[in-house]
């Protein structure tokens, strides 16, 4: 049953040598890997928005210098990750960087710090995708957090699929938004030379004071900053790309950059100079186009319909890199391997599952609130941009290759501005809700390091240094009876031949069968002695477990295999008609220093 529903919802199986056939163009790996950068333009204006607005007329002035600082900003951070990937051409992203050049501890910080923020990222796009259909549709406001989740599940569903039909998926919403938002800049850039430009809004507030504290215009332009998260995702996805995978990421880097330049430039002026006022109910994006369209007309339901879908599919850039990077970790053993683990469909699925349910916590928690989410926002990607950037300088200094002090220099320009941001970010959102990842960045590190140490101490035991195996058959062997059948004598012949000391044991949980067991045992017994086990309580385990320690105590430095016959029916819903022990018992036997397995000896029923 499960299968076909499987293959109806994920696909066929893809074979491991289609492997190299599942990677991106730059048409696609702009929709897929950029995403999440080119979506910010459509909620990182209202961040900066919400804080100088209540300031008053003189802080909302202060956009146009911010919007300019925050694009500078981006060219920096723009060409030094360029250099990234060209000295990384198999993926330069913040933990590889930072832990070859800088050391493990800091590499780790980076990861940690990345994954919080793809985590963030998905919870982020996805609310302010929702609020968009909230400006366009004010009547589902009250089904924010429903619709988030929805949108989640969607975009988990498509990238299980695998990385091509995700690509395809969502190039299309990614170049409509595009193409829409370019519609609106030139509509309003034509409306201003031809002096029809829309009438701006009465300022919030009339009163100009008379100045703007330097804690304000932090705050803003931190907030704006939010417009560069996912700038460091192409270099993080290199081998996602096709051949030649540096140089097509590297040009996909510069597009994305360009585009998103313009768009980031063109929302903040227009934003200021109508004067719009972010809240909840409707966007800054949805009030400048309200304004230039002429209203909620065709082209405005466009472009809502196409920030809508960027903001959801923009967690698409996470979903791409989050398992990427977590299969990495798990690679050096700092994560479970089961994270490096292919789907399928040649997709991460354990990574992207676990991103998920991570993501739809915090949606459900935060309640869907774009607001409410920000303040934790970016963070851990600008301390990522910091320690991949300064490990940068350290990989041009080792390896001195010709103009290396020029890459290097504009590297630690990089460093130095992006360690500038985090200071701010760290400053004026710690209160709001930073601390939360400043705390959560240390505790992961401890994990991480943590799960290494259990992956050696694991490797170091079972290391066949100096390892001599036994040739000895299991000293005893346990079997535990249920019913006096076939599975039963099947299970008894198992044990006799491989086993010298074989000992046959039933929990007495009903006497009519218990009765029946001793009465045919003498002729299906095979020698071995049956020990009828009381269970005033009516547990099968707990009598099992009483036996087993019985016997560690009579046979000390033996080893000790209980053995457990199982009905395997034919379809998968009978399983729930018959008993299954092994798992209780399994559990219950996991840790017995001298059981050494518990082993299952199954009987098939026929069709």
């Amino acid at each position: 049953m499960f299968n076909p529903l499987k293959r109806a919802l994920l696909g066929a199986l893809l074979p491991s040598v289609q492997a190299p056939h599942e990677r991106l163009t730059k048409l696609t790996g702009l929709a897929v890997l950029s995403s999440d950068a080119l979506s910010s333009v459509a909620y990182a204006t209202d961040a900066m928005l919400a804080v100088l607005v209540p300031a008053g007329l003189l802080a909302v002035g202060a956009t146009r210098p911010l919007a300019f600082l925050v694009a500078a900003l981006l060219v920096i951070v723009t060409f030094s990750y360029r250099q990234t990937i060209h000295a990384y051409p198999h993926g330069g992203g913040a933990y590889i960087v930072a832990k070859d050049n800088l050391g493990i501890v800091p590499g780790l910080v980076a990861a940690t710090a990345l994954l919080i923020d793809y985590v963030l990222t998905v919870s982020v796009s996805v609310a302010a995708g929702v609020a968009a259909v909230v400006s366009a549709a004010p009547g589902v406001s009250g089904y924010r957090v429903t619709l988030a989740v929805m949108f989640i599940a969607l975009i988990a569903w498509g990238n299980l699929r695998g990385v091509r039909e995700s690509g395809r998926m969502f190039a299309i919403p990614t170049y409509v938004f595009i193409v829409s938002v370019g519609v609106l800049l030139v509509v309003a850039a034509g409306r201003a030379a031809i002096g029809h430009f829309p009438v701006s809004a009465a300022p919030p507030q009339t009163g100009v004071v008379a100045g703007v504290g330097l804690f304000v215009l932090l705050h803003a332009f931190a907030n704006g900053c939010t417009a560069m998260t996912g700038v460091e995702a192409i270099s993080n996805g290199i081998p996602a790309f096709e051949p030649p995978e540096a140089d097509n990421a590297a040009k996909t880097l510069l597009i994305m950059a360009a585009i998103l330049l313009t768009m980031f430039l063109g929302i903040s002026l227009l934003g200021a100079a109508l004067h719009v006022v972010p809240h909840e109910q409707e966007t800054v994006l949805s009030q400048i186009a309200r304004a230039v369209f002429g209203g909620r007309n065709v082209a405005y339901f466009i472009l809502q319909t196409a920030t809508m879908f960027i903001l959801v599919l923009a967690a698409n850039t996470s979903y791409a890199d989050f398992p990427r990077l977590a299969s990495i970790l798990a690679s050096d053993g700092f994560a479970p391997t089961q994270f490096t683990h292919r789907g399928d469909r040649l997709a991460f699925s354990n990574g992207i599952i676990v991103l998920t349910l991570f993501a739809i916590a915090l949606v459900v928690i935060f309640r869907g609130s774009v607001f409410r989410l920000i303040p934790l926002y970016a963070v851990g990607v600008f301390l990522s941009f910091t320690l991949s950037q300064a490990g940068m300088v350290i990989h041009w200094r080792r390896h001195r290759e010709p103009g290396w002090q020029l890459r290097a220099l504009m590297n630690a320009l990089g460093a130095i501005a992006t360690a500038g941001v985090l200071v701010v970010f760290v400053t004026t959102k710690f209160r709001e809700g930073a601390w939360v990842v400043i705390v959560m960045i240390p505790v992961g590190v401890w994990l991480f390091l943590a799960i290494a140490r259990h992956y050696e101490e694991a490797n170091r035991q079972l290391s066949l240094d100096g390892y001599e195996p036994s040739s000895e058959r299991p000293d005893v062997m346990v079997v535990i009876v249920a019913a006096m059948n076939r599975e039963t004598v099947e299970a008894m012949r198992y044990a006799v031949k491989r086993c010298q000391e074989v000992r046959a044991v039933h929990v007495d949980l009903d006497a009519v069968c218990a009765a029946e067991i001793r009465r045919g045992w003498a002729r299906w017994g095979n020698g071995a002695t049956l020990e009828v086990l009381d269970s005033p309580y009516r547990s099968f385990v707990e009598p099992v477990l009483q036996y087993v320690q019985k016997v560690e105590a009579e046979r000390p430095n033996r080893l000790i295999t209980v053995v457990l016959p199982e009905v395997i029916p034919h379809r998968w819903w009978q399983t729930l008609l018959h008993n299954r022990w092994s798992v209780q018992l399994r559990a219950a036997l996991i840790n017995r220093p001298r059981v050494t397995v518990l082993t299952t000896v199954a009987w098939p029923l026929a069709e």
